[in-house]
């Protein structure tokens, strides 16, 4: 007994078996257990303390810590589901299923939602959007005026607005997405498709592991 709890790995701190993570998302477990090992080299890139921060996140998604990304910054608060500045295991699987190319549209368009409520108010209100735009616009190196940069907010927030009340709600959101798909196209990561062809030495280290057991 003392032999075979010698050779087990020691897993990271908030670590979820890959059988509850695979009935939760459209990840098969073997992919589950290649993400296992890409969280671990991830989480130990700038920090080496088994947790995924900002920096890390940004780094593996932008290929840049050090550069303020208003999208990247969004994206590692909503990836931080219990809110204590760092990502675990499970919440690092089940925020990365939404952007797998099988997830439902229905989840990518209330993730890009709430990636623009930067106020999480339950809203997308002008200013938010406007934020959002020129964080886009910057991220592309797109150098529009400021005249220009308002007509496309103003436009766009007058054919989201579908009440006129001067914010834009999830059902008018979803409206205008169905209406705009471009808006969530950065919610799909096609490599997400199929890990065992992304990361093959994780997924037949896997194989032999569970042909042991």
């Amino acid at each position: 007994m003392g032999c075979y709890h010698s050779k087990r790995t020691k897993k990271t701190p908030g670590y979820e078996e890959p059988t509850v993570l695979a009935a939760e998302t459209p990840f098969p477990v073997s992919e589950v257990e290649a993400l296992y090992e890409l969280f671990k080299k991830l989480s130990s890139s700038v920090i080496d303390d088994g947790l995924i921060h900002k920096e890390e996140l940004q780094l593996a998604l932008f290929r840049n810590k050090n550069k303020r990304n208003l999208f990247a910054d969004r994206t590692s608060y909503l990836f931080d589901v219990k809110r204590n500045g760092v990502i675990e295991f499970g919440e690092f699987v089940r925020s990365l299923g939404v952007f797998h190319p099988n997830a439902p549209v229905e989840d990518k368009i209330h993730f890009a939602f709430r990636l623009y409520d930067l106020r999480r108010t339950g809203f997308i209100e002008r200013e938010e959007l406007k934020e959002m735009v020129m964080a886009l616009l910057h991220e592309s190196d797109l150098l529009l005026s400021d005249d220009f940069v308002e007509k496309i907010v103003d436009k766009t927030f007058r054919d989201a607005d579908l009440k006129g009340d001067g914010k834009i709600d999830p059902d008018e959101w979803k409206e205008f997405v169905s209406k705009n798909p471009s808006l969530i196209k950065n919610m799909t990561l096609p490599h997400l498709k199929d890990l065992t062809l992304a990361f093959p030495s994780f997924v037949s280290k896997t194989e032999v592991e569970d042909s042991e057991m």
